[in-house]
């Protein structure tokens, strides 16, 4: 099955679907290749920098990027490459991304709890972080792409209500890019 055809959000419980490409700790950064229908090594961060949480995909969505919408998920142990998790989102940190071809793009990084972390369970929002937290988040983003050649600069910090309208949209985004296919 190809994992991006899963619906963004899980029918009964209308928690968010993730795909985790890679987990919290690795220095490997994994992709999923739609046409394979598998994952693959994409790229390796330098020495002494780790994913500081688990990352992946929301599936059947599209981004700005042309990839399905990133989010970082908050949970109390690593999960594994490919693992479905259902999470809640708690906000986004809306961003612009510059290529090393000079070619501009929003790159949103959507950030979600796991629905059934204990650590995490009382987080609904951004806001019911420590600051600091997500400001290391966003220095590692902007670090992880400047190894990369790339620019990612963060332009917002926005609650869950918008980061479901990102969602929403990228299902549009989506569903449209099938439909022209």
């Amino acid at each position: 099955m190809d994992l991006t055809r899963l619906a963004a959000f899980d029918s009964e419980s209308d928690t968010l679907n993730v795909i985790i490409d890679t987990p919290k700790g690795n220095r490997n950064k994994f992709e999923y290749d739609e046409k394979r229908g598998l994952f693959r090594l994409g790229g390796v961060l330098p020495a002494g920098a780790v994913f500081p949480f688990d990352f992946g995909f929301v599936p059947s969505t599209r981004g700005g990027d042309g990839d399905p919408l990133d989010v970082l998920v908050l949970m109390d142990e690593p999960a594994f490459v490919g693992c479905l998790v259902p999470a809640r989102l708690i906000g986004v940190i809306v961003a612009e991304q510059t290529e090393r071809d000079g070619q501009t793009m929003r790159n949103d990084r959507l950030i979600a709890v796991a629905d059934n972390a204990r650590d995490q369970k009382d987080i609904v929002s951004l806001e019911n972080l420590n600051n600091n937290l997500v400001d290391e988040i966003e220095h590692f983003f902007v670090s992880y792409n400047t190894v990369k050649g790339k620019a990612f600069k963060p332009e917002g910090r926005f609650g869950p209500e918008h980061a479901r309208r990102i969602v929403e949209a990228g299902m549009r985004q989506e569903t449209e890019r099938e439909t022209a296919n």
